[in-house]
């Protein structure tokens, strides 16, 4: 990794809610010198990420479970040599993959702050596509290739790489801290309601920050405002009780594939908006200072260029409403569907279709009445005659914070600009985090900080994850400064 230098600026150009400047001095010398070890040490912490993402902690049911476990006891391991006290594995029972906990408490008077991450990964997919072996990271053009290179084992150093660099060189932190590393989020935080009562007081802070999200594009540090939750469904449709020669039976049987797509079209219009009656009724409306910021964001190069869009294939919205399709409308995708199998394709009518159904939330939808109106829509289409199976799989909320120019996210912003030498952006991500919503509630709406270290390009949960490097190295400055700028916050 090249060196950078670290960038910083004495004062702060925030202003608070009342249109007052937010004064945040320079770098205290514990912080200059954290910075300055961060800086010795980035091989370092490039190394304990690569040693993290070598495991391929896939949490999703059919994979090694002892992988993940293997995951953990790694993840445990970072946080112990970053100085961190009572580490331990939370684990909930047979077959629920274990959080990982870190302390380090102190600071009288000083706020806690929970620092989040996940380290559970996606399965890599096509293996096939992938340019190079997931689980064995490889550096090219600047990024760093692999599952969970970005979401989520970059946000695990993230953390710890600050704690470490003020831990090693000025003996304390500027606030207290709470580490907690899921080991579930990647199937939607199934057991997160029960860990977090079972934990209240383990995990009682003042703020959280999150280091799960993606930036607006390369280089340019972002702070995400609202998420948009999940609801799921996956649809079977059954015709016969095994598949038949289609030569001898085509034309007199009923197709369960075809009756799968009659349903699956009857889902969202041309232009890929839901056709579903009901599923706009509660979409909360812009504001006009959204809609003026939305409209502002330049991101059609940048879509085409992160998801591969065909050259001719044009978008299903214009470039001055993708920031609110995105981040602030529903949105339905047919995440997998199956009948039959394309390599041993034969001349057959198949006995059963199946489909996996999503659709992405945002405020102020509820997921129960969501999934009742499209468990309703598709009884209703479904040709008649078939078995259909309609089975719900987990959903998330939305959630999005009240005041992006309250005091602690402005400084958080700052903090950020300091870290990457570029102002932050407010934005919005059309993806779910399931354990925001339910542990910012249980402690009273406490402030929750969204950061990442995804690009637009990262691709993750596809093919070739990839992080860029470069950001890697200013999210770490960028959080150091973070660490020292919200020890100013107050204590609501």
């Amino acid at each position: 990794m090249k060196n950078t230098k670290h960038l910083h600026s004495p004062t702060c150009g925030c202003k608070n809610e009342k249109g007052e400047p937010l004064f945040i001095t320079a770098p205290s010398k514990e912080t200059q010198n954290a910075l300055d070890y961060c800086e010795k040490h980035l091989e370092k912490e490039l190394k304990n990420l690569i040693k993290l993402v070598k495991i391929p902690s896939v949490s999703l049911a059919g994979f090694d479970e002892n992988d993940v476990k293997l995951s953990a006891e790694a993840t445990a391991e970072l946080l112990r040599g970053a100085g961190l006290e009572n580490v331990e594995l939370l684990e909930l029972g047979k077959g629920i993959h274990p959080y990982v906990y870190g302390e380090w408490l102190h600071k009288p008077g000083a706020p806690t702050l929970l620092l989040y991450a996940h380290h559970d990964v996606q399965p890599p997919g096509r293996e096939e596509k992938w340019k190079s072996n997931p689980f064995i990271p490889v550096e090219k053009n600047g990024r760093l290739y692999g599952r969970g290179t970005a979401d989520d084992k970059a946000g695990i150093i993230a953390h710890t790489a600050a704690i470490s660099s003020y831990l090693k060189t000025a003996g304390e932190l500027p606030v207290n801290v709470k580490v907690l590393i899921e080991g579930e989020e990647e199937i939607g935080s199934n057991n997160l309601a029960v860990f977090v009562r079972k934990h209240k007081e383990k995990l009682k802070a003042d703020g959280i920050i999150v280091t799960d999200c993606a930036n607006v594009d390369s280089g340019i540090p972002s702070i995400t405002t609202a998420l948009r939750g999940l609801v799921a469904v996956d649809i079977e449709v059954e015709a016969l009780d095994h598949p038949v020669h289609s030569g001898l039976w085509g034309g007199i049987l009923p197709d369960p594939v075809l009756a799968l797509t009659k349903i699956l079209a009857t889902l969202c219009d041309e232009q890929g908006n839901i056709a579903i009656k009901g599923i706009h009724d509660k979409v909360k409306a812009l504001t006009a200072a959204e809609s003026e910021n939305f409209s502002q964001l330049k991101m059609e190069n940048i879509a085409r260029g992160a998801t591969g869009l065909l050259n001719g294939l044009p978008f299903t919205a214009q470039e001055k409403d993708f920031a609110e399709k995105l981040w602030r409308q529903p949105s339905l995708s047919i995440n997998a569907i199956q009948s039959g199998s394309r390599k041993l394709v034969s001349n057959i009518i198949q006995d059963a279709a199946w489909a996996r159904v999503s659709i992405r939330i945002v405020p102020n939808m509820k997921p129960q009445e969501i999934l009742e109106i499209l468990t309703k829509h598709i009884q209703a289409v479904c040709p008649q005659g078939f078995r259909l199976k309609i089975k719900p799989e987990s959903s998330s909320n939305w959630w999005a914070i009240a005041d992006p120019k309250a005091d602690v996210y402005q400084i958080a912003a700052r903090s950020l600009e300091k870290g990457y030498g570029h102002t932050a952006q407010f934005i919005g991500c059309g993806a779910s985090i399931p354990f925001v919503q339910p542990l910012s509630d249980e402690f009273g709406s406490i402030p929750a900080i969204l950061v990442g270290v995804e690009d637009p390009y990262t691709n993750a949960h596809s093919e070739n994850e990839s992080l860029l490097l470069t950001d890697f190295k200013k999210s770490l400055f960028g959080q150091i400064h973070m660490l020292q700028d919200l020890a100013k916050f107050k204590k609501a």
